[in-house]
């Protein structure tokens, strides 16, 4: 471990303690911190407590991200050009305490590893936590930064519904936000110059190779399909196979062909969420909805590969006399991060050597702004490669070595350097 590296481990090991047990599920061992939920706000008036404690002024903004600014000496006026850094707060479904809050701990103790020091910015720097990144209670990813740059529009963001019964526009007024605010920010662009995300890797090239850091080269497609199979319900006991209209034949089936249509793709195909309704143990389905999440290396490939599944699924439920439709919740195309910015990270960081550049299958808000302002991504190292599940892990010193990369990426680009 360096001395940069151990600075970092004083500040940043209370900061990741203060935060280990919220959301916290007592059986699984798993995090359960979705979008505006108790958690995710005890979360973000964790993350106020961090600003205060730093002197540095909060803002929520109009689509709940939350900013904590430092801005330079005698800075006039709103910020401009900022060196911005952070992640997301909230979680899948029994998910790991690493993903999104791993960034934003390393941005605090980044600012705490400037200010001892003793470097002056030049310009704005800004810790942010983007709103509901994982899309575990609404269905739809990255709706903060989506929101933010205009690619999702209020009005629908406003009408999705939770597994809960309750939409987005009713769970930020009980927590006390006003929905008819959502909309593009219109001063992005002039506030970010640029947006560097630290974030645990999520699959296992750092731990193949045995290096602790990596940079992000791009970002590949990915979406999510609704596919809704209506039946018949009937009775389990009492209906002859031959008059059964059951959905979940053929999303059994179609589940095996999204595995079979994966590996030939060279993709990846997941069906992970399903409801089945009347959901009893003695009655055939009625409806069987599940939700497939698709991502491959290029957009085309992705394409080919869901129109694939959904061919063999349309096959499979006209066999069982089955209705099917397809819907797209969302498409997130390929992101390949701008060379300029990765440059001048790898000569902050230069005195650690070559550091791997590796492409990631998993979306961040980074791919979300990268349309709109400069981005890049730091990648700490995820021995096991396992991610969205509470065994994902990362050693208590790469979690240090990524935070001192993070400040001498800080440090480098508020300085001039």
């Amino acid at each position: 471990m360096s001395a940069e590296s151990d600075s970092a481990a004083p500040i940043f090991d209370p900061l990741w303690a203060e935060i280990e047990a919220v959301g916290r599920h007592a059986d699984t061992g798993g995090y359960r911190r979705f979008a505006w939920s108790d958690a995710d706000l005890t979360l973000r008036e964790w993350f106020r407590g961090c600003a205060a404690a730093r002197s540095m002024d909060v803002e929520e903004d109009r689509n709940g991200n939350l900013w904590a600014w430092w801005l330079p000496r005698n800075w006039v006026g709103d910020p401009k050009g900022a060196f911005v850094t952070g992640s997301h707060l909230d979680s899948v479904p029994d998910g790991g305490a690493y993903d999104g809050p791993l960034g934003i701990v390393s941005a605090f103790t980044a600012v705490d590893l400037l200010r001892a020091r003793a470097v002056e910015p030049s310009i704005p720097v800004a810790v942010v936590a983007f709103s509901d990144e994982e899309g575990a209670r609404f269905g739809v990813a990255c709706i903060g930064s989506q929101l933010s740059t205009g690619v999702l529009a209020p009005e629908r963001a406003l009408g999705l519904r939770g597994g809960d019964g309750i939409t987005l526009a009713e769970a930020l007024i009980r927590a006390g936000r006003d929905p008819e605010s959502l909309g593009p920010d219109l001063t992005l662009t002039e506030r970010v110059g640029v947006f560097v995300e630290l974030h645990i890797e999520q699959g296992r090239a750092l731990d193949l190779v045995d290096r602790p850091l990596a940079m992000a080269s791009a970002i590949w497609p990915h979406g999510r399909w609704e596919f809704d199979f209506t039946g018949e319900a009937n009775h389990a006991g009492a209906t002859r196979l031959v008059d059964r209209r059951d959905p979940m034949l053929p999303f059994a089936a179609t589940v095996h062909a999204a595995r079979a249509e994966a590996a030939v793709h060279e993709a990846v195909a997941t069906f992970g969420k399903v409801l089945v309704s009347p959901n009893g143990t003695n009655a055939i389905p009625s409806r069987v909805r599940a939700w497939l999440d698709a991502r491959a290396a290029d957009q085309s490939t992705l394409d080919a590969l869901v129109e694939s599944i959904a061919r063999a699924a349309r096959v499979q439920a006209g066999a069982e006399g089955v209705e099917l439709a397809v819907q797209t919740e969302s498409i997130t195309p390929v992101v390949d991060f701008p060379p300029e910015p990765r440059a001048r990270l790898a000569a902050a960081l230069a005195h650690l050597g070559d550091i791997p550049v590796i492409p990631t299958q998993a979306g961040h808000d980074a791919g979300i702004l990268s349309d709109r302002v400069p981005t890049a991504m730091l990648f700490v190292r995820n021995p096991t490669g396992v991610s969205h599940s509470p065994s994902e892990f990362a050693e208590s010193s790469d979690c240090h070595i990524g935070a001192a990369a993070l400040a001498d990426v800080m440090a480098a680009w508020v300085t001039g350097g």
